[in-house]
């Protein structure tokens, strides 16, 4: 991965010293004074803190905070791998709510940070964690059955951030890459590791620029079965799995429907008789139920992907808002590939 190493910037200026010493300023000249937008940007690259106060527009909410945070809580699993990704573990002081398994790049620091909650923790639990930051993947975190509403929250000098992808309003951004990148570079900001987020965001974007030169579902149509049984919850048209289908080049059946994922049904999944199926894993739904529902049933067992066994499995967590939709559209490249071997 493409790592810049800011750290070694001091040593590289302490190396030219003795150059610009003995060079001087031409005679009966004063020295050039040195530029304060190249010095303020070198002194916050050696001290993040020197960035702060820093305050971010989200989903219509002004977040400021004055010091890098140091009692960082998330709510989500998506905000949980953000901050993960910023390398941001030390500074955490909880966590709460997965879908699957956390990535295994991240496994050993996520093992470090105190799990507060299998779900939203109570109200109680979450302030005993006594958090400067909360950062959710979705809004519904600071809802009735959150922790709190973010206006409360400011009250008690606990600063709230959303991921911008799914705002309660009409504020939040479109589900694109570039929106996953928005998130990773505001948080980075707030937190004071904005160098490490744009690392990040640096490798996703080659990554991408990799699926996407691939082409690997091009010409192939899929279903996207998330869920659900007499009717199926499916990858719509508008978030993560049709963000996914896209940076393959394949065609969602159920592109029509509006959001990012919504009630399908197998009556149009039947007719459409999809060239791959994807079964989305989450702890509450496993690939494994669902391809065992599929095969099971006498109608859906004759869809040509069952019969064939083209099945693509994706963690639910790769396809929804955070750090791993990349990896989603990766781990959908590779088998894509592997089926048409």
């Amino acid at each position: 991965m493409n790592r810049r190493r800011h750290r070694v910037l001091p040593a590289l200026a302490l190396m030219s010293l003795p150059l610009t010493a003995c060079a001087g300023a031409p005679d009966g000249q004063p020295e050039p004074a040195p530029d304060a937008g190249t010095t303020q940007e070198a002194e916050a690259r050696q001290d993040p803190s020197s960035t702060f106060p820093v305050t971010v527009d989200n989903c219509g909410v002004e977040v400021t905070v004055a010091a890098p945070p140091e009692r960082i809580v998330t709510l989500n699993q998506g905000a949980t791998e953000v901050a993960l990704a910023l390398r941001l573990a030390d500074q955490m002081a909880g966590t709460a709510y997965l879908d699957d398994e956390v990535a295994e790049r991240f496994a050993e620091d996520y093992a470090q940070v105190p799990v507060l909650s299998t779900e939203y923790p109570t109200v109680e639990q979450f302030l005993a964690a006594e958090p400067d930051l909360a950062i959710a993947s979705y809004s519904s975190a600071f809802g009735d059955n959150g922790v709190g509403t973010r206006e409360e929250l400011a009250g008690r000098g606990t600063a709230t951030y959303v991921s911008p992808l799914t705002c309660p309003d009409e504020s939040g951004l479109e589900p694109t890459f570039e929106s996953v990148w928005t998130e990773l570079r505001e948080v980075g900001l707030l937190t004071g590791a904005a160098d490490t987020a744009e690392d990040e965001v640096q490798d996703q974007q080659t990554a991408m620029e990799e699926i996407e030169a691939t082409a690997a579902g091009e010409g192939l149509s899929i279903l996207w079965y998330d869920s659900g049984d007499d009717t199926p919850l499916v990858g719509a048209g508008g978030g993560g799995p049709q963000l996914l289908m896209d940076a393959v080049g394949a065609t969602n059946v159920f592109a029509d429907l509006d959001g990012g994922w919504a009630d399908g049904s197998w009556e149009t999944g039947l007719a459409a008789d999809p060239d791959v199926i994807v079964l989305a894993d989450a702890a509450w739904s496993t690939a494994e139920d669902k391809r065992a529902y599929l095969e099971s049933d006498p109608v859906l067992g004759q869809l040509s992907a069952v019969q064939d066994e083209r099945y693509v499995v994706v963690p639910f967590s790769e396809s929804t808002p955070g750090v791993r939709m990349v990896d989603g559209a990766r781990g959908l490249s590779d088998q894509l590939h592997a089926l048409n071997r």
